[in-house]
């Protein structure tokens, strides 16, 4: 069984490969810290004893994409289960004092980005028989909260794409789960808050949030049901988050 997972370098997707790698999975790991690749490479190579192939890209690139999984040979085409997990959100600010930038790294990064790997694995899972596309959402994508704007926009587009997929894969005997976090904690605020490590901190004051093996946990469930059950989509917060907006702080 092989996993490909999207921004394997830290947070949610680091701890999926880490699961998968645990319980058999050969695992293709892609990120655009080469160095970060290449360590966990070693490390999940010595560790769980299962192959391991790196593929240093940036999602956002189309034509770097294109030609990594073009890369792909002999076994290493056969990918069982796609996580697309390469998001981010950039700034917190309103529509009218956005940075146009940051809208950008957002929008093509959480949603150009999915679309370009999945264009690019799908013709080996149709010509495979099978397969399984998980996409890591958000919360976010199914409400929005205040200057949340476009990040919220690029999730409800995951969301929408996620079901789009679902209905395209139908004849291909491919599977497609969305999954959508609450508040879980990663590099996902420093990333937001440009390094802002202070700042960063404070959405996780008072309360317990998820961990990325929380998510990891997750997306382990949806991939290993039976061969006939589908996992359509799923929303997971912590105990102490009840949407976007609410949270109990002690």
């Amino acid at each position: 069984m092989i996993a490909f997972i999207t921004g394997a370098t830290a947070g949610i997707g680091k701890a999926t490969a880490e699961l998968f790698a645990k319980n058999g999975y050969n695992i293709i790991i892609t990120g655009r810290r080469k160095d970060r690749l290449d360590e966990f490479s070693t490390h999940l190579k010595s560790t769980y004893k299962v192959e391991v192939l790196s593929l240093n890209f940036d999602v956002r690139n189309n034509k770097e994409v294109e030609a990594a999984i073009k890369s792909l040979s002999g076994e290493w085409k056969k990918v069982d289960v796609l996580i697309n997990n390469a998001g981010l959100a950039v700034g917190l600010s309103t529509i009218q004092d956005g940075d146009i930038d940051d809208w950008e790294r957002m929008i093509d990064t959480n949603i150009k980005g999915l679309l370009y790997v999945t264009r690019h694995l799908f013709p080996l899972m149709i010509a495979n028989g099978s397969g399984h596309i998980i996409n890591i959402g958000s919360i976010a994508g199914k409400e929005v909260y205040a200057n949340g704007n476009i990040y919220c926009a690029t999730k409800h587009a995951v969301d929408a794409l996620s079901k789009s997929m679902r209905i395209d894969m139908l004849p291909f005997n491919i599977k497609v789960t969305a999954i959508n976090p609450g508040m879980v904690e990663t590099e996902f605020s420093i990333v937001r808050f440009k390094g802002d490590e202070e700042r960063a901190k404070k959405p996780y004051l008072g309360i317990q949030p998820l961990t990325p093996e929380d998510i990891a946990e997750t997306i382990y469930w949806c991939a290993s049901r039976p061969a006939h059950v589908n996992i359509n989509d799923i929303i997971i917060t912590p105990t102490v988050q009840a949407n976007a907006t609410n949270t109990f702080r002690k």
